[in-house]
């Protein structure tokens, strides 16, 4: 998915719920913030989002414009619909959001995770695929291993999450041989 996707996607998703505002929290998010990012983080064909003031029109964005809907047939992408809890996220996640608004759109925002906390939700996630993103972040230097490492460490109250968030962290360092300075 490239940016002028996304924001189709957030116009579309204004026109199906009447709302303004959207969270988007999944991989694309990055693109709120590098407006061309390498091929390699932009392999996904859907995005993750839900209406900020009524999640629970989610599912509405999820049958009219989701995956194998007539959105996705007719233009290659599409919307994942998802709750507010669907993705791990820092506790101040919020006050790093970027904040995605184009002529374009219409009138939609999307306010998109910052990649430090895209990075955060995929170590939580915990799939393959998540650690290879992750991995790709740093290696792009989208962002720095030793600023996730502080994120983890200032931004996570659960023990066993942080824990767990730093394993998979070395993880990604060892099967994608990251520095660890970085």
């Amino acid at each position: 998915m490239r940016r002028h996707e996304l924001e189709h996607v957030l116009r579309a998703a204004k026109g199906i719920t009447n709302e303004v505002e959207f969270v988007v929290i999944g991989s694309q998010a990055i693109l709120a913030r590098i407006s061309d990012p390498p091929r390699s983080l932009t392999y996904s064909n859907e995005a993750d989002v839900y209406p900020l003031h009524a999640p629970e029109k989610a599912d509405l964005i999820d049958g009219t414009i989701g995956e194998l809907s007539q959105f996705h047939e007719t233009f290659g992408y599409y919307a994942h619909g998802v709750a507010p809890e669907t993705a791990t996220l820092a506790i101040n996640w919020q006050e790093r959001a970027v904040t995605l608004e184009s002529p374009s759109m219409k009138g939609a925002r999307g306010h998109c995770l910052h990649p430090l906390d895209v990075a955060y939700s995929k170590l939580a996630a915990g799939r393959e695929k998540d650690f290879a993103f992750v991995s790709e972040l740093i290696r792009c230097d989208i962002i720095k291993g030793g600023t996730l490492e502080k994120l983890i460490a200032d931004e996570t109250v659960n023990p066993e999450l942080k824990g767990l968030l730093f394993d998979r962290l070395k993880v990604c360092r060892s099967r994608f041989s990251l520095k660890t300075d970085r």
